[in-house]
């Protein structure tokens, strides 16, 4: 097989692939051009922009679909690679399982809802002076939120009693920042992963349920012995 032969051949593999998740690869390739524009940016500059697709409490209550929207195609913080990976490991299988629609509807459930959660604990800090009024213009952007609600959607795609082991797994690591910072993007991540496991009733009807034990018979299916 020539050069060209297996170019071709490795652009038609990479093609498939992103042709069957195409949501989260038109996602992420927002964010990469906002990731792209926040590096040409001054320190004061970014900030305005952020803080002008922010959903915090002011903007929430002045223009909430707007910031909603926005403040979903941009990084607030780590590398763009890195979410490149979280993607692919989360959002990938997700959206090839459930269906774009479906995808998109967890995703949507758990960025709005745990926003309006997590604010609405901010909110009560401030009126029981437990965060400063100032917090109401807070920064809050970024796809956490939503991975986080797909992440725990996943639990559904996996076999018993596996399910339950990854499920006690993402239950621990969203509800440990809960416990010990209590910070309202803490809260908002937690929020967020009790959607993504309320979204049970879309995966119903989705078949192709993984499990773990397949990797290993299959490796001892094609394993050799000797006498």
């Amino acid at each position: 097989m020539g050069v060209r032969d297996r170019f071709h051949l490795w652009a038609s593999a990479v093609w498939t692939y992103v042709r069957c998740a195409p949501g989260t690869f038109i996602w992420l390739a927002i964010l990469l051009v906002t990731t792209i524009i926040a590096r040409h940016l001054s320190p004061h500059e970014l900030q305005f922009v952020l803080g002008n697709r922010s959903t915090n409490l002011h903007h929430l209550r002045e223009d909430p679909i707007r910031v909603l929207v926005s403040s979903a195609f941009w990084l607030a913080g780590g590398p763009w690679i890195t979410y490149a990976l979280l993607y692919n490991i989360f959002h990938v299988p997700a959206e090839r399982w459930l269906g774009t629609l479906r995808w998109v509807t967890v995703c949507v459930l758990a960025h709005v809802g745990a926003t309006y959660l997590s604010e609405g604990v901010l909110y009560w800090a401030i009126e029981h002076d437990d965060a400063p009024a100032a917090a109401t213009f807070t920064l809050d952007v970024g796809v956490s939120y939503a991975l986080a609600g797909v992440v725990a959607v996943l639990t559904y795609r996996i076999a018993r009693p596996w399910r339950y082991v990854y499920a006690a797994g993402v239950v621990v690591f969203f509800l440990i920042p809960v416990l010990t910072n209590q910070t309202f993007t803490d809260v908002g991540h937690f929020s967020a992963a009790l959607i993504g496991f309320a979204c049970y009733p879309l995966t119903r009807s989705r078949k192709g349920v993984w499990n773990p034990m397949t990797v290993f018979r299959a490796r001892k299916s094609t394993g050799t012995s000797s006498t």
